[in-house]
């Protein structure tokens, strides 16, 4: 992607499942969480299902039928059980590193619009030492989890671009969504929550089996 050739100058990226591997490790710490709090097993699929989403509307929709206080417990223990005791590793996708240095050298504007919370955020962009190729950052929990297009209206005030030169890009259909409902286009991952069909469904302009076929 060159900037010369392109209508768009700001890419917003998910980050779980789009830029960094850790599908397994939160798919994991939200069963160890639905487990401890409520003895109740969930599927590895409803679990992906959900990523993308803020972290309490991941649980409820996991769990429906629960109160909002074990809601909360569940998502509590959720963060514990992914900061201090989950041993899955969760590493950049192999090439994501030169593919930000890429596009930012190209004159791309970078950004981030996800569902993991800001301590989490913060704490993975830090440990894969990222943090200067994104001009700014939104987190669910500070605005409106997606679909919701909050996220993406902050960051293109913030930075002063319009819809039309922003372009989204995910893994999941929550991240499209929410672009269709911010009127802007988006591009579908397919090594994250979900595959190509899935992702078709909400008007990608392409759909990349390896998020760094981005900068080709």
């Amino acid at each position: 992607m060159n900037n010369q050739n392109t209508p768009y100058s700001l890419l917003v990226f998910d980050w779980d499942g789009t830029l960094i591997d850790s599908i397994e490790q939160i798919t994991s710490s939200l069963q160890a969480a639905s487990k401890i709090v409520c003895n109740e097993e969930i599927s590895g699929d409803a679990a992906r299902s959900v990523i993308g989403l803020g972290l309490q509307e991941a649980v409820a929709r996991l769990h429906p039928d629960k109160e909002m206080s074990l809601v909360e417990k569940m998502a509590d223990t959720y963060r514990h059980h992914y900061l201090h005791e989950n041993d899955i590793p969760s590493n950049l996708f192999e090439g994501v590193t030169e593919m930000l240095a890429e596009l930012k050298g190209k004159g791309f504007t970078l950004a981030i619009a996800t569902g993991k919370s800001r301590s989490g955020l913060d704490h993975s962009i830090a440990e894969h030492d990222v943090a200067h190729y994104f001009s700014t950052t939104r987190c669910a929990g500070e605005y409106q989890s997606k679909p919701h297009p909050e996220m993406l209206h902050e960051i293109i005030d913030e930075l002063n671009f319009s819809a039309t030169q922003t372009l989204m890009i995910g893994d999941s259909e929550h991240d499209l969504k929410m672009a269709n409902n911010a009127n802007m286009q988006c591009i579908g991952v397919t090594h994250g929550v979900h595959d190509a069909a899935t992702l078709e469904k909400h008007n990608p302009l392409t759909c990349l089996t390896n998020i760094t076929e981005l900068s080709g």
